[in-house]
């Protein structure tokens, strides 16, 4: 018999009923150290009393309005982000998912109204994850995700990772634009060197192609700056943004130059929750405390104490771990092992873990996590290590 929850994840036996900080607390009592943060979600942790107190404010003034009206929770953030950022316009939405979809259709809809309608063409990357709707799956190609479920959008083109000599011969006079995650999460966290964003950006320009960031998992300050393209000092034309923007509130952004998003007038796109004040209002919150360059050199730091820690745990642990990689608090245990493997003796070290392609084990805590955590993680991670290393010898 089917369960009542369609069976299309494969849970952990574990369900928690508290959150503090970066600790969650099960329902039998026991506390876990959470290094994953709800797939780098709760970016601030959880139950972080600024974030009560925006929503609990605003939940006593009102939930809900249609588009068809202003919401100012709405327009503030959006002027945060504005200001914060490349972008010159918002669009809001409830997830990153949403986002992929109005990324594709604004890339679109610019060609087609700047006379190229034929313009339509999106490459995209091999270990690339960009969401589970029809579009993007299309978008991402594996065989993972569109297996049973074609036919798929057409009118996109899938390159090996990293690949340069691939990426020019590819754009033709049909492409549209090229959609890239700086840094790959569920592929692995594989990161885009600067100087490959840098040319991919050049080249962009040079065949007015526009170029779309999917920092869905890498931006909100998980790399050190606000989003990480930054470090490679070029900015996209279009940007997906969600995950750590609503720090557990479900919330998701498109932001774009005026230019990319001159085709998207009234009536070409829309959401019925998309930009509801209770998710601004937590956005705006979020963004306030994460955009302070204090928070985000500390961000900064935090990666580093944490990836010396994880370099010494893998000299330690030669017959299990590869080496590290990733930037700031988005990092990876490459592992010899299955990261299944890992996660599962994490669970008996009481820390929770994400796995990823490329037989990567996902390291995604909350931004602000006490060095004191760190050290604790660093503990329960050999633990888990020395778990495995035994199964395996």
């Amino acid at each position: 018999m089917i369960p009542t929850v369609l069976p299309t994840y494969n849970r952990a036996p574990l369900a928690f009923v508290r959150g503090e900080g970066s600790w969650l607390v099960a329902d039998d009592g026991r506390r876990y150290l959470d290094l994953g943060a709800g797939i780098a979600v709760n970016a601030l942790g959880h139950a972080h009393p600024a974030l009560v107190q925006a929503l609990t404010d605003q939940a006593a003034k009102v939930w809900h309005v249609s588009n068809v009206y202003t919401i100012p929770e709405q327009q503030r953030l959006a002027d945060l982000l504005v200001a914060e950022t490349f972008a010159d316009t918002v669009f809001f939405t409830n997830s990153g998912t949403e986002t992929a979809e109005l990324a594709i259709k604004m890339a679109r809809k610019f060609h087609y109204d700047n006379g190229q309608p034929d313009r339509v063409e999106i490459i995209a990357f091999e270990g690339a994850f960009h969401g589970r709707s029809t579009g993007a799956i299309a978008a991402a190609g594996s065989e993972k995700m569109v297996k049973g479920f074609g036919p798929l959008m057409p009118g996109f083109t899938h390159l090996k990772w990293a690949d340069h000599d691939a990426i020019r011969a590819a754009i033709t006079d049909r492409t549209c634009a090229v959609m890239i995650e700086p840094i790959q999460g569920e592929g692995g966290i594989r990161t885009v060197p600067d100087q490959c964003l840098k040319g991919l950006r050049d080249l962009c320009d040079a065949t007015g192609t526009l170029l779309i960031f999917d920092e869905v998992q890498c931006g909100m300050g998980r790399t050190g700056r606000l989003f990480a393209h930054e470090w490679s000092g070029i900015t996209p034309d279009i940007m997906m943004v969600a995950k750590g923007i609503g720090g557990g509130f479900p919330l998701g952004a498109v932001l774009a130059t005026e230019r990319a998003a001159m085709g998207m007038t009234a009536g070409t796109h829309g959401s019925t929750y998309g930009g509801n004040p209770l998710g601004c209002a937590v956005g705006a919150k979020v963004t306030e405390i994460i955009s302070d360059p204090a928070f985000l050199a500390e961000v900064a730091r935090k990666g580093a104490l944490f990836r010396q820690g994880l370099e010494s745990l893998v000299a330690r642990h030669p017959k299990v771990f590869e080496g590290v990689r990733g930037e700031g608090l988005m990092l990876g245990l490459k592992c010899k092992p299955a990261p299944a493997d890992l996660v599962k003796a994490g669970h008996g070290a009481g820390v929770l873990t994400v796995a990823a392609a490329d037989n990567v084990l996902r390291l995604l805590p909350a931004l602000n996590i006490p060095d004191a955590d760190i050290a604790e993680a660093l503990s329960r991670l050999d633990q888990a290590a020395s778990a495995v290393g035994e199964l395996a010898a």
